[in-house]
């Protein structure tokens, strides 16, 4: 009799690219993948915890799977799975909770049992699920590096991901190739901390750039988000010599205000930071950086938004990715006073979306009639299909199957 799984991601592309690796995971023992949607024999939840609103769609996801199948069996691991598991483990129909430590039994606990809580202490959280994203024929997220010991005030990811630690070059830039052979062009390195790299096997996450640089059949990477202080200008410097880097780099900001980057316990200065971009800029042209800020941190006074406001539009990245702050337990920031009130928070995300659109577009307008290359991907969406430059744009052109999957020179309109 055919047993299906059936998989609901949620949160960064970390969470995709190891839920990608179950999938292969479970079909290679003659399981059947099947959407979220069918009524499948074991349902495996990857979560997030970043937000409450995270939390809350998790519960609500497990309500609804167990309502469309009773019988089968929810298994939920990520974030929220280690950071909350009894809360998890209460739901109707929960068969099963695995924290950071047992993330990677996902599927042995699925189909061989017993159920219950998995969880550890965060120190104890020091194995590594290796993973990469498959099923795009484009692109595909390789994840080097998990966990975070930076401890931001904000932030429970140290908690949920346990300490910073990797495997080894030599072992990531097999799984690379594994990733040229399915006939992916594009790699995106991605990890909690990605420039942290290097610390179980005491390597560098410049010698893994190199090394990966060289797996044949990869014509294409991406750095996911990386923070500012691990970007050096050595990283910088090889990869504007000529190499398959582009030049798209996500970096968090957080605040453009001093008093309340100290505060988030950043390391850096919005100096430092405009400094780091500007250097960035004098190597490579064109470059697309995506900016991370958090609206409304506990004691952020409408002069202290304003800062960052006119930061932003100083730095002028080509987009912010915008998040309301979330108080989280067990967090410095959530004693904090004041917290900002919602409908606060609410106004500012709301400047900060339209700065983001105008930046957007004058980042898309300064490229405009530039030769540049783009790699296309298979989605058919009445009868276009689309892809993204070197510097991450979006091109969209009528769907012609032979140019699925190649890199195509275009001018951009």
């Amino acid at each position: 009799m055919d047993r299906t799984v059936a998989f609901v991601t949620l949160g960064c592309k970390l969470n995709y690219a190891e839920t990608s690796t179950m999938v292969r995971s479970f079909e290679e023992r003659g399981w059947s993948h099947v959407e979220a949607t069918s009524a499948a024999d074991v349902y495996v939840i990857n979560t997030c915890s970043v937000t409450e609103h995270a939390d809350k769609k998790c519960r609500n996801i497990i309500r609804r799977l167990h309502k469309l199948n009773p019988q089968a069996r929810i298994v939920v691991t990520g974030c929220y799975a280690q950071l909350k598991p009894e809360e998890i483990a209460s739901l109707e129909g929960v068969y099963a909770v695995l924290g950071a430590k047992d993330k990677g039994r996902t599927v042995d606990v699925a189909t061989e049992g017993p159920g219950g809580i998995f969880n550890t202490p965060r120190a104890d959280a020091v194995n590594f699920m290796g993973a990469y994203s498959s099923g795009e024929r484009t692109r595909s997220f390789l994840k080097v590096q998990d966990g975070c010991d930076y401890f931001c005030t904000y932030c429970t990811v140290p908690l949920a991901r346990g300490a910073s630690r990797n495997i080894s070059i030599a072992e990531l830039t097999a799984q690379a190739r594994e990733i040229a052979a399915a006939g992916i062009k594009e790699v995106v390195i991605t990890g909690v901390n990605t420039g942290d790299f290097g610390k179980t096997t005491n390597e560098s996450f410049l010698d893994l750039l190199k090394a990966l640089d060289k797996v044949e059949g990869i014509e294409r990477y991406r750095i996911s988000s990386i923070e500012p202080n691990l970007l050096t200008e050595e990283i910088v410097d090889w990869i504007a010599s000529g190499t398959k880097f582009l030049p798209h780099f996500h970096i968090p900001l957080q605040s453009g205000c001093d008093r309340t980057l100290a505060a988030m316990h950043r390391r850096y200065d919005t100096e430092a930071f405009a400094r780091k971009i500007e250097y960035i800029r004098s190597r490579m042209d064109n470059v697309f950086f995506g900016i991370d800020v958090i609206a409304g941190f506990p004691g952020e006074t409408d002069e202290d938004f304003l800062e960052t406001y006119r930061f932003l539009e100083r730095i002028a990245p080509a987009f912010i990715h915008i998040f309301p702050y979330s108080r989280r337990a067990g967090t410095v920031a959530a004693a904090m006073k004041p917290q900002v009130q919602e409908c606060v928070k609410t106004r500012r995300v709301e400047m900060l979306e339209e700065l983001c659109d105008r930046l957007h577009k004058e980042f898309c307008k300064a490229n405009e009639g530039r030769h540049e290359q783009v790699l296309f991907e298979s989605t058919d969406k009445g009868g276009r299909m689309f892809g993204y430059t070197r510097n991450y744009i979006k091109v969209e052109r009528p769907y012609d199957s032979a140019q699925i999957g190649q890199i195509i020179d275009v001018v951009l309109p």
